[in-house]
């Protein structure tokens, strides 16, 4: 595949999964993914930053998936006496169903089902987060999805998403063979890389998006990661 644009090929797991279980499974190893590739780390580092001197906070993760985020987040806040109000949302109503089932119900974490663009919090968050989300929509929707976080997000908001690459592109099948993760991990990992952003690409995005080099970091994580931190 050439990897000079952004792919437009479509990911399978939220299509073709053969049933609730089939999903569960697929979904709780995109988990282990992330564990493996840290995906989480910048957020709790910037979240370590940006909670310094608060006694609470509330925050929104955007297709959260099997909820593995949040559930990093409620353990983080939680060893070092923050309260923490964490929702998640995603399109998938499967989704929901199986980060209810990962999660303690003491841990307090709400999941909606929904279509963030169409979803209106009753108040801001003062934290909304992605990860591996904006590789799903097209450059107009990533526009749409910042302009959205500026209007919801009272303190900031965190994208992290996958550097398109050859290195991740030809390396996450190896890994996901390797690790003996779900035929779609296998599958949907090459495609997200491909579907994934540049740095020109994420400057492009933010600029017409109406935000400037000084409003938002923009960072490259190991391994082959993009993250925008914006501080509202």
């Amino acid at each position: 595949m050439i990897l000079a644009t952004r792919s437009t090929l479509p990911e399978r797991m939220d299509t073709d999964c053969d049933g609730y279980a089939d999903y569960q499974r697929c979904i709780r190893d995109l988990g282990r993914v992330n564990a493996v590739t840290l995906t989480h780390r910048p957020t709790l580092a910037w979240l370590t930053r940006m909670t310094a001197g608060l006694s609470e906070f509330s925050l929104l993760d955007v297709a959260c998936g099997h909820g593995d985020a949040l559930r990093r987040i409620h353990a983080w806040s939680t060893r070092r006496g923050l309260t923490a109000r964490l929702d998640g949302i995603d399109l998938n109503p499967w989704s929901r169903r199986a980060a209810m089932d990962a999660t303690l119900p003491e841990a307090g974490i709400r999941y909606i089902t929904g279509d963030v663009f169409a979803y209106e919090p009753a108040r801001p968050y003062d934290f909304i987060i992605s990860s591996h989300f904006t590789h799903h929509l097209t450059d107009a929707q990533v526009v749409q999805f910042i302009a959205w976080m500026e209007r919801h997000a009272r303190r900031g908001w965190f994208i992290s998403d996958l550097h398109r690459h050859w290195f991740p592109y030809y390396g996450m099948e190896v890994l996901a063979r390797l690790m003996l993760w779900h035929r779609f991990i296998r599958y949907d990992g090459r495609i997200s890389v491909a579907r994934a952003f540049t740095r020109a690409e994420w400057e492009r995005l933010l600029a017409e998006a109406g935000l400037d080099h000084g409003e938002v970091s923009l960072r490259w994580h190991t391994p082959f990661r993009y993250c925008l931190a914006r501080t509202c």
